[in-house]
């Protein structure tokens, strides 16, 4: 089978690496369509405006309120055209920078990237996940290349409230384990082929990083001060996991965030936190003897990751939300990237086992 290996063409990081948003911008043309959410907006709006003028670019910003929806998109690309602009720049959250791609990739246009938090990988994949309009996941669509540039200014992302941090703690140790279970059971990686050696040394090197430096650099989460041990978890934050992920393939862990929200109280978790829990799920089912599920426990309980569905949220533990929940991730593609072929109640049953008192 094909193995396929993809990448953002150009990746930034460090403290004020937002100061050359306006002459990266400047290598693809004179306008761009600003993708970004209202707050972000407020806080950021009139420097982004002053960092690309600065370099003979202007911006139009197309401002996002609430979820990513079908609907959404489609007034985004609409208000978009009629700008005629030359390359997207996507600014904000998880939910901007997925905007961003479904506009780029209507327009045909090169994409810029500069999230504000390291809740998740986002900034360097081509996935965009849509919902409807009650929150449920609709769709996970896709670009056909990643983003071109990718801009990460760890003192800007250093203000953002340490639970932002902590999800994304959660979304990248999965990536690991999840790289292992696609590769060892013939599954798909996000290019539909067959994943490379170098992801999942990539997605090996990221949860290494994370145990080593993740309770130190959460320290400085929401502090404004990048500490040397934040660098080096927000590189395998975003980077190292988005490459680990995208090129290295999903299981279990990613397949649980199709159903967790359908348990009452679980919703309103964020989806790093969803994946924290799923990748407990996942080991069980393993049935792994080598320490690592404790191991992973203790680290959890240290930069506050939920290891019950209590922690993340269950408002009560229902058999028949478990049920569903399991049913609708076994839906997922990325539950066949397993050893066997799991059943409703074999899932169901693991999620009991960490249901919580």
């Amino acid at each position: 089978m094909l193995k396929v290996f993809g990448a953002p063409s150009r990746y930034y990081q460090g403290p004020g690496a937002i100061d050359e948003l306006g002459r990266a911008a400047a290598l693809f043309g004179r306008s761009a369509a600003l993708v970004i959410d209202g707050y972000v907006h407020g806080v950021l709006g009139e420097r982004l405006v002053q960092l690309c003028a600065d370099h003979g670019v202007s911006l139009h910003p197309l401002v996002l309120e609430g979820d990513l929806t079908p609907a959404v998109v489609a007034q985004l690309r609409g208000r978009a055209e009629s700008l005629g602009a030359d390359m997207v720049i996507a600014v904000g959250g998880g939910k901007s920078l997925d905007a961003g791609k479904a506009v780029a990739r209507h327009l045909h246009r090169h994409l810029i990237t500069v999230p504000t938090v390291a809740s998740n990988d986002a900034p360097t994949s081509k996935n965009y996940v849509l919902y409807d309009a009650h929150h449920n996941l609709l769709a996970v669509e896709h670009m056909l290349f990643n983003p071109t540039l990718v801009i990460v200014d760890t003192a800007l992302v250093a203000t953002a409230p340490p639970l932002f941090f902590r999800a994304g703690l959660g979304d990248a140790i999965s990536k690991k384990f999840e790289a292992a279970q696609c590769a060892a059971n013939g599954g798909l990686n996000m290019y539909d082929a067959a994943p490379t050696a170098t992801a999942q040394l990539i997605a090996d090197g990221c949860a290494d990083v994370l145990l080593a430096d993740g309770e130190a650099a959460l320290a400085a989460a929401g502090s404004g001060q990048p500490t040397p041990a934040f660098e080096r978890a927000v590189e395998a934050m975003i980077l190292m996991s988005g490459l680990g992920f995208e090129s290295g393939g999903l299981s279990i862990a990613h397949a649980l965030t199709r159903g967790l929200s359908k348990i009452g109280g679980v919703e309103k978790a964020l989806h790093g936190m969803q994946v924290a829990l799923g990748l407990l799920v996942q080991l069980d089912l393993e049935a792994r003897d080598d320490g690592v599920h404790a191991q992973l426990q203790d680290w959890y309980g240290r930069v506050g990751l939920p290891r019950t569905l209590r922690e993340l949220g269950a408002t009560r533990i229902d058999d028949a939300e478990i049920a569903l929940c399991a049913e609708l991730s076994l839906k997922a593609r990325h539950a066949d990237n397993f050893p066997r072929k799991l059943s409703v109640a074999e899932l169901a049953g693991a999620l009991r086992r960490h249901a919580g008192a």
